[in-house]
């Protein structure tokens, strides 16, 4: 199956088309659409006969129908063969119809299947975007972050409430400039060596030193190990949150270079490509090894209805939907940006236009609940705006999106233009939009999604100061928000909510940062999975997940 003859076939219907219309649509050469054309009409897919003279049509006849055929190979291989095998080409162009025919077949094929001649289970899961990495220190999407959360482990665990516990370190003495750690002994990695606490320093001197992390670790001046088992971390001027910060996904514990890290956590990375990613439980993990022997997660369209099922329960009234919260949206204005932004005049109009359409952005995100108050979910920070002047527009605000904020990006254009501020959208591919963090942004503007690792008070400090945030520029260049960051490390732990919302509201009333949706993840679930929980990013745990046995009558 060839996905260029597939879309000749849905674009060019039998009669007469220029050669160098074919090679447009196709994306060839001249060259390369001579070689594929008299290759399909050899295998009888259609007759072809090329124009005589410059410029003159040539005349192409459909002999079979691509996408029937098409179909029929497809459904055999999804019963003959593994899913993954197939997966590749439900990615393909295909029509309505067909496609819902083929995504239903797909369906029955994902979710949990033992090997009864192995006595070995495994999960497949399908996977609506790309993994972009598998490096803790790059893992700045919740796709990656997840991935990387079940991989590698933490010296510490902080849960929702802020509460630190042990992992990799067993126990640790916390003084107001100095946090020691005492590492668990005969950890194993994933390629069978032992933990050690070189390993633990070297990888936290990276993180410290990386780009975008630098600033969040400003307050630490030295990490040393001072036994085989336990090292120190200085802080001389305080640092309030460094046993919440070692609890981050970016600073999960690997060894290795920086294209091949290996990690010590429940699963361990069995293959990875842009189609499949397998993750195979971990025998000589440290805790308790996970119930499930793999878990598979294959590529799918995005339109693909997303389940955790099981072989056994595939029907869609034997599942039952897990929330969790998938964190909010704002919209960001660039005030960096050489254009009108950059006046808070314009920014006041703006936020009027977005305060005033906010409750229609369901319309466009059906999962979106607008949000009148606060980012942090359960604080009501209810602010007034005044009736801002219209500016006068000379040229287009420039709105950047990808294709995950896509309804969002739309109802922010339609709430700008109805009230005559003039707009264009530019879209940027998932990692562009992501790495597009400094000064000189693409942009005026655009809707940022934000999902919390785990604790709201510290992932919303996160939120302000790393690297691949969109907020850390304006943070570290207006002398107000510098002087609120220094607080955080004064600060102890547990009166930092007061301090996030006092940072929120100038943002708002700097027209910088406007609260627009809070988001929740639903999940369908077999009913046959048990001890489902939650864990970073709102996603579930696959360590803890297995499935109640059948036992025979």
């Amino acid at each position: 199956m060839e996905k260029t003859l597939l879309a000749l076939w849905q674009a060019v219907p039998s009669g007469y088309v220029k050669q160098t219309q074919l090679a447009d649509l196709l994306d060839l050469s001249s060259k390369q659409t001579t070689r594929l054309l008299r290759k399909w009409a050899n295998e009888g897919w259609f007759t072809f006969t090329s124009g005589r003279g410059r410029g003159n049509p040539s005349h192409l006849n459909w002999l079979k129908n691509v996408e029937e055929a098409y179909e029929h190979q497809l459904s055999q291989l999804i019963e003959e063969q593994s899913i993954e095998t197939a997966g590749k080409y439900l990615l393909f162009d295909w029509s309505p119809e067909i496609r819902q025919r083929l995504m239903h077949k797909f369906r029955s094929n994902f979710g949990y299947i033992q090997n009864d001649t192995s006595d070995s289970d495994k999960l497949i899961i399908p996977r609506k975007y790309p993994l972009l990495t598998l490096h803790p220190l790059h893992a700045a999407d919740v796709h990656s972050a997840n991935m990387v959360a079940t991989v590698y482990n933490r010296l510490v665990s902080v849960d929702e409430c802020g509460h630190v516990s042990p992992e990799l370190a067993h126990s640790w003495d916390l003084t107001p400039t100095c946090l020691r750690l005492y590492l668990r002994k005969r950890v194993h990695f994933h390629d069978g060596s032992f933990l050690d606490v070189e390993d633990v320093v070297d990888c936290l001197e990276r993180l410290r030193t990386d780009a975008a992390y630098v600033e969040l670790w400003k307050p630490i001046t030295a990490i040393k190990a001072i036994s085989p088992h336990a090292l120190e971390i200085s802080f001389p001027g305080g640092c309030s949150y460094c046993l919440q910060m070692l609890g981050m996904i970016n600073a999960s514990i690997y060894k290795g270079t920086a294209l091949n890290p290996i990690g010590s956590g429940s699963f361990f990375v069995e293959e990875n490509h842009e189609l499949k990613t397998t993750l195979m439980a971990f025998e000589d993990y440290f805790q308790e090894r996970p119930l499930l022997d793999s878990v598979q997660f294959i590529q799918v369209p995005e339109d693909f209805d997303f389940a955790y099922r099981t072989s056994a329960n595939d029907r869609s009234e034997d599942t039952f939907q897990v929330e969790s919260d998938s964190g909010f949206g704002a919209v960001i204005m660039n005030a960096f940006r050489d254009s009108p932004i950059n006046q808070k005049e314009v920014r006041d109009y703006v936020h009027y236009a977005i305060a005033k359409h906010r409750h229609t952005i369901g319309q466009f995100h059906p999962r979106a609940m607008p949000n009148h108050q606060s980012c942090l979910i359960g604080q009501k920070q209810p602010y007034s705006l005044p009736f801002p002047q219209k500016p006068i527009f000379e040229q287009p605000l420039v709105i950047k999106a990808a294709n995950y904020t896509s309804g969002s990006t739309r109802w922010l254009k339609k709430a700008l233009e109805s009230e005559g501020i003039p707009a264009e959208i530019v879209w940027l591919s998932f990692r562009d939009k992501m790495l597009d963090t400094k000064d000189d942004q693409t942009a005026d503007l655009f809707v940022h999604g934000e999902v919390f690792e785990m604790n709201q008070n510290f992932s919303f400090f996160y939120f302000l100061s790393n690297g691949y945030s969109p907020l850390a520029a304006i943070m570290k260049s207006q002398p107000m928000f510098s002087n609120y960051m220094q607080q955080y490390s004064d600060m102890p732990f547990e009166q930092w909510t007061a301090l996030n919302l006092k940072i929120e509201r100038q943002l708002i009333e700097s027209s910088l940062m406007i609260p627009l949706y809070y988001e929740k993840r639903q999940i369908p679930f077999s009913v046959d999975l048990m001890n489902i929980s939650i864990s970073h990013f709102g996603y579930v745990d696959f360590s803890k997940l297995w499935v109640r046995p059948v036992i025979g009558s």
